[in-house]
């Protein structure tokens, strides 16, 4: 019996030993950090995590041997959530210099944004996607669409296999549909997606129609595209194609009575909705280019581009022929419709259209979640849509969306509690990037550096 116990004695020594001999010299734990759990919107205080290889190891209150791990981070009290996604962006076409493109992929980086969905595709952009993932270029995760698939690009059903089974060959995330497509060429398109295995996401062109379009099951529809148009009573016998900028024109016909119709197909038919509502917000709305110039993140962006943005801006409101009083009218249906298809729809995915008009990239989502915040968005729910949600939409849950062992660590430390106050997700204090550390500090000057860059 003595000879027993001593030998469970030496076991559990020797089990010790082992323990404290597998403390990673590449490991890294971060203390004193409260994490966000976006799944449920609460906070687990005072925890620890262990980092190593790019993946999250373990997390606890009192890990063992947290003072033996070479490489430590005391969080001081700041919240982790995972980082987020910015599920309407755009990359840099192919024509953009190199050190320009990866300014722009810093500046999703330097707002926690670690996931793009790109949303108008090159095949250069394949390659980028593959640099980055293996640690060549410095960016977020990137999934990119296709080349546009619209009116000019797609004419015809032969057209429409050739070209959606060239792009799925390519190795292309997505198809992206834009306006003008006639339904019986979208039809093909469809047939041909879904034969090859690849999703579509975007516009809903105005011969197909939203009711269609919801039943064709997209993977996404952007921009609440459709959806007002798809308000207005047949009665009304108007012409699809004078419908406006996203159916402004057809504000004043809306039956918001049919709302409820609207995002009970999209929950029938499983299609996310990313709103990009500060879309129309900034570019098309009674704010004047020259305040919107005035903002801080502004002096990211090439003088260049920003001229281009004020006269396009100036002009879309001229030709719109804009009133303030429709504008707020469609304004408050959009947010209707964010608010219906939020709580009884599909599902919200986080997205600006970046860089759209006035939107610089990373910045941007900033305001894009004001504009949730205005439809009756909770926090947690803002949070769920940049995280969780895109997770789930690309059925990678058990690699991203969340701070839960075995995930990648796409991290974004914050100052404060963002449940508490959204605006919380401005004050970074670092970004975790496949587990590597990017603080503050660097974000700043490599900030202060694009910001030079532009000035020239």
């Amino acid at each position: 019996m003595k000879k027993l116990v001593l030998l469970g004695f030496i076991a559990i020594l020797c089990s010790c030993g082992q323990s404290q001999q597998e403390v990673s010299e590449t490991a890294t734990i971060i203390s004193n950090v409260n994490i966000v759990d976006v799944a449920n919107g609460t906070i687990l205080e005072n925890q620890q995590i262990v980092i190593d290889s790019m993946i999250i190891q373990a997390i606890g209150n009192a890990l063992p041997d947290a003072n033996r791990y070479k490489n430590q981070i005391d969080a001081n009290n700041g919240y982790l959530i995972p980082g987020l996604a910015e599920m309407h962006a755009h990359i840099p076409q192919p024509n953009t210099p190199k050190e320009r493109s990866e300014e722009v992929l810093f500046l999703y980086l330097s707002n926690g944004i670690t996931t793009i969905r790109g949303m108008l595709g090159h095949e250069e952009h394949i390659e980028l996607r593959e640099n980055v993932a293996t640690g060549k270029t410095l960016g977020p995760r990137i999934f990119t669409a296709s080349p546009s698939l619209n009116g000019n690009s797609v004419t015809t059903k032969e057209e429409a296999i050739s070209k959606v089974t060239a792009y799925e060959k390519a190795g292309f995330d997505f198809l992206k549909i834009h306006p003008g497509i006639q339904r019986e060429v979208f039809d093909q398109v469809v047939a041909t997606a879904n034969e090859v295995g690849i999703p579509f996401a975007g516009h809903v062109p105005v011969a197909v129609g939203i009711r269609h379009a919801l039943k064709s099951e997209y993977a996404s529809i952007d921009h609440i595209d459709g959806f007002l148009e798809g308000l207005v009573p047949e009665d009304k016998n108007v012409d699809p194609t004078a419908n406006g900028f996203f159916g402004y024109a057809f504000t004043p016909l809306a039956d918001t009575t049919n709302i409820n119709e609207l995002v009970s197909l999209s929950k029938k038919h499983k299609v996310w909705i990313v709103p990009t509502q500060s879309l129309f917000e900034r570019w098309f709305a009674p704010v004047t280019a020259d305040k919107l110039l005035q903002q801080p993140e502004m002096k990211y962006m090439p003088k260049a581009t920003l001229e281009n943005w004020k006269a396009v801006k100036e002009r879309y409101m001229a030709e719109e022929d804009f009133s303030e009083t429709q504008w707020q009218r469609f304004d408050s249906i959009r947010k209707q419709l964010l608010a219906a298809l939020n709580k009884n729809g599909h599902g919200i995915l986080l997205g600006s259209d970046a860089p759209q008009l006035f939107n610089v990239p990373g910045f941007s989502i900033h305001h894009e979640i004001d504009g949730m915040l205005g439809a009756g968005m909770t926090p947690t729910e803002i949070l769920k849509s940049g995280t969780l949600n895109p997770a789930t939409f690309f059925n990678m849950e058990d690699t991203f969306g969340q701070v839960k062992e075995g995930l990648v660590a796409d991290l974004v430390l914050l100052e404060a509690n963002p449940l508490e106050d959204i605006k919380a997700l401005k004050k970074i204090q670092a970004v975790i990037l496949k587990g590597q550390l990017i603080t503050k500090t660097e974000i700043d000057e490599r900030l202060n550096k694009i910001a030079e860059n532009a000035s020239k």
